[in-house]
């Protein structure tokens, strides 16, 4: 009897072990990327911008670049590249963790993108998914759009009258 309860309690482990490996796990970042990111991903880790051989981490919404021979994590992009354009320089998606640690081999793959111009950006694209992205840059500016609020000019507030609510007009 032990031996066939051993063999049931062992036969339904494997089951357990295939059918959690059967999951899949899908990762959308489309609302944190920002609106110079590139269109066309469902998901992106970091920009790499070959114009300034740096990073951006989306979903740390920092930026990473090397200074005094060390890779750095900022809110900002440091003053010597304060003429470089994030919504204009070229974005390569690279989804893998930590990507400065092989700088030299992304460098050299993606060599060829340094000084293009010709990419559609998130702020740019009329695709519904990108309608409710996330829109600050970083950079000291906010370019969230803030609605316009009508003030009433005879001071009155705009609650109803309760007379009036209730059809009681006396």
């Amino acid at each position: 009897m032990k031996k066939i309860i051993l063999t049931v309690a062992l036969l339904v482990s494997c089951l357990t072990v295939k059918i959690a490996s059967a999951q899949i796990s899908l990762s959308i970042n489309i609302g944190s990327q920002p609106a110079w990111g590139p269109t066309g991903y469902d998901r992106a880790d970091y920009y790499y911008m070959p114009d300034i051989d740096s990073y951006y981490d989306v979903n740390a919404h920092q930026y990473v670049y090397m200074n005094n021979n060390a890779w750095v994590h900022t809110a900002s992009l440091p003053p010597r590249y304060s003429n470089y354009d994030v919504y204009n320089g070229y974005k390569v998606v690279v989804n893998e963790r930590t990507p400065w640690v092989r700088n030299d081999v992304i460098r050299r793959k993606y060599a060829g993108y340094k000084g293009r111009r010709n990419q559609t950006i998130i702020r740019d694209s009329k695709e519904v998914k990108y309608s409710n992205h996330w829109n600050g840059d970083n950079r000291g500016q906010n370019r969230k759009v803030v609605g316009r609020k009508d003030v009433r000019k005879d001071n009155r507030d705009n609650r109803d009258d309760r007379r009036d609510r209730r059809g009681d007009n006396h």
